[in-house]
């Protein structure tokens, strides 16, 4: 089976593969273009866990928001031929694409609109993007605080899921206590579900209120 092909892999699992190569030669720097693309949720939390772990260097190229988020600890700005470090958030490097489309455009405005119509296009366009940052920053929160209910509830449910794969625990005396773990693995399950779902419309919903290109 090691030995196999991988050329009938789908994307997700040569993803998967890739990855699992990269843990096993332990290279002193990662060099990622777009490692969560075929990746499912699970593969995901579990990337994002072992880059924070991870002691070498890492280089990331992603449009996953929440990976650069939650791993990146320098942002590089590449603009007009050159690479330097952005001092800012991914809110504010939004807001510097916004500013940047605008000055391109401003050329044209000049040649149909007086001096009070530019002003008042740049005011409206500043008040556009407080507001889908109003929109987005809920979501945005909600997103990671179901990011962190969901490692503590897989962290969980695996811990149940090994107590539950012994067959003493079901000899044993205690029948509440048996009753009470596989009821709170139903429990977890569901959480689980639920919480993953609400994960995926939530980003649905923000890339719905992405700024047009």
């Amino acid at each position: 089976m090691a030995n196999a092909p991988c050329g009938k892999f789908s994307g997700g699992e040569k993803s998967r593969l890739a990855l699992a190569l990269l843990i096993w030669k332990k290279p002193n720097l990662l060099l990622l273009d777009e490692p969560t693309n075929h990746l499912d949720l699970e593969m995901r939390e579990a990337l994002t866990l072992a880059l924070n772990e991870y002691e070498g260097g890492v280089v990331l190229v992603s449009h996953d928001r929440h990976l650069l988020r939650t791993t990146a600890d320098t942002l590089l700005l590449v603009a007009d031929g050159k690479v330097a470090p952005f001092d800012g958030d991914l809110d504010d490097y939004a807001g510097w694409l916004a500013t940047q489309r605008e000055a391109a455009k401003a050329p044209a405005m000049e040649v149909v609109a007086d001096k009070a119509a530019r002003k008042e296009a740049r005011e409206l366009a500043a008040a556009e993007r407080q507001a889908l940052l109003a929109k987005k920053r809920p979501l945005v929160k909600e997103s990671e605080q179901l990011d962190k209910q969901l490692v503590a509830w897989q962290k969980e449910k695996a811990t149940l899921d090994a107590e539950l794969a012994d067959p003493a625990i079901y000899t044993s005396p205690d029948r509440a206590g048996l009753e009470a773990k596989l009821k709170r693995q139903g429990q977890l399950d569901a959480n689980i579900t639920t919480a993953e779902e609400r994960w995926l419309e939530i980003h649905m919903e923000l890339e719905s209120l992405a700024e047009p290109q």
